[in-house]
């Protein structure tokens, strides 16, 4: 957890501002496309059905799937508390000009959520990686592109997501060991 606060504080001082944010959004405004529409409206809409698609298929595959399951929940619960509070807190204006304090802008949970499965998958399956960070990023652009999030928005995601999925491989491993080091019980 202590990592994870000095990776944010570290973002947050390091950041030079909205300059950069508002030069991202007018590059990506300026050269946006018809045919990119439709893909990353898809990315960006169907993001969490195929999330859940994946964890239902994952869930039947045997003792792996559920495992990736229980630890992409376990890195998935304290990242969305995370953005959550931060939205709540932060209550930053979207690029598009909506304002909601229940639904702001920073942090991007959309890219939180992809970047910490992406994370997860990484760590369990190394052949997946390079398509599950392409996915990830692909959700993380769409809602630059769709003008919902700045990019210090997806940026900062990424971070809580790979926090995130570094605290459930702790947890993990912290519960497979405290399983093993445990005594073998003896007959009375």
């Amino acid at each position: 957890m202590r990592l994870a606060f000095q990776a944010a504080l570290l973002f947050v001082l390091a950041w030079p501002g909205q300059a950069i944010d508002d030069a991202a959004r007018a590059w990506v405004q300026a050269h946006r496309t018809p045919w990119l529409e439709a893909p990353m409206r898809f990315a960006s809409d169907r993001a969490r059905v195929v999330m859940f698609a994946g964890g239902a298929v994952a869930l039947i595959a045997g003792p792996p799937g559920r495992a990736f399951v229980l630890e992409a929940v376990v890195a998935l619960l304290p990242v969305n508390v995370a953005v959550e509070g931060l939205k709540w807190s932060v209550d930053r204006t979207r690029p598009d000009g909506e304002h909601r304090r229940s639904n702001s802008s920073f942090p991007s949970s959309h890219a939180a959520n992809a970047f910490t499965l992406a994370a997860v998958i990484t760590r369990r399956w190394r052949r997946a990686a390079i398509p599950a960070w392409l996915a990830a990023s692909f959700v993380a652009m769409s809602r630059i592109y769709l003008d919902r999030h700045w990019l210090s928005d997806v940026a900062f995601a990424l971070v809580l997501g790979v926090g995130g999925a570094w605290l459930a491989a702790w947890w993990m491993r912290f519960r497979h060991g405290r399983r093993e080091a445990k005594p073998p019980a003896t007959a009375s």
